[in-house]
């Protein structure tokens, strides 16, 4: 491979490098953005399912109360249905017993009652908690459009980014040999995205470790591109200016 090559090669990899770097952080960005995206979506269906749960129970109180509801009516008539029977009762044994009935009649419609009106405090409570997460969900989807939009236009301006990155990295990336794509890709994806490195002061600036001397002398004469023993990273020079 000629020098001349050898730097066009390293020049597009360090420049390949650098628009990976770049397409990297603005995926990471647009990654963020998209989980804000599914957070903002949790946070109203959980709302949304702790309304729903409370309709629920809400109606399962409001089940049970018609319930005690028919039961008042019912005692209520038979309370008034025996307190007329007792004018027409002949004998004080039957006039006790009725009273009896009446008595009992009255204890369980309280005992009722009660139970009526401990649930309709339920209902209450639970109407407000209800009333209160309404609330915050139409506060909080009235966030999310307004968020929902910036976040809209964001991704859409990754999008054309990427898209233009895209193309600039094949013009650095497809005139590169095949082996040399694949060992770059390689080292991009084993070497937390740094596959390219600058070879300063005898030491590879990748892993910091000390170069032996013949081949750090060797990268100043582009006889072919060279890797550094110890990470296998690809090394250039920067030469001083005379």
């Amino acid at each position: 491979m000629g020098g001349n090559n050898v730097h066009e090669h390293l020049e597009l990899l360090r420049a390949l490098q650098d628009l990976d770097h770049e397409l990297n952080s603005i995926r990471q960005e647009r990654s963020k953005l998209e989980q804000e995206q599914v957070e903002l979506t949790d946070a109203m269906v959980r709302i949304q399912t702790m309304v729903d749960g409370l309709d629920e129970e809400i109606g399962q109180l409001q089940s049970q109360n018609d319930e005690l509801e028919r039961g008042l009516a019912q005692e209520e008539a038979n309370i008034s249905r025996s307190e007329g029977r007792l004018p027409e009762i002949k004998t004080q044994k039957e006039y006790l017993a009725v009273l009896k009935e009446i008595d009992t009649a009255k204890k369980v419609n309280k005992d009722l009652q009660a139970q009526f009106e401990g649930k309709q405090s339920q209902i209450a409570e639970l109407n407000a908690e209800k009333d209160e997460k309404l609330k915050q969900l139409a506060e909080l989807k009235e966030c999310s459009v307004e968020r929902e939009t910036e976040i809209s236009k964001s991704l859409k301006a990754f999008d054309e980014t990427l898209g233009k990155i895209a193309s600039q990295r094949s013009t650095h990336f497809d005139p590169l040999p095949k082996q040399m794509q694949k060992r770059y890709a390689l080292l991009m994806e084993r070497r937390g995205g740094v596959a390219v490195v600058e070879a300063r002061d005898g030491t590879c600036t990748g892993c910091h470790m000390h170069l032996p001397p013949q081949l750090f002398n060797s990268l100043f004469l582009d006889p072919q591109i060279q890797c550094c023993p110890h990470c296998n990273r690809l090394l250039f020079v920067v030469e001083a200016e005379a």
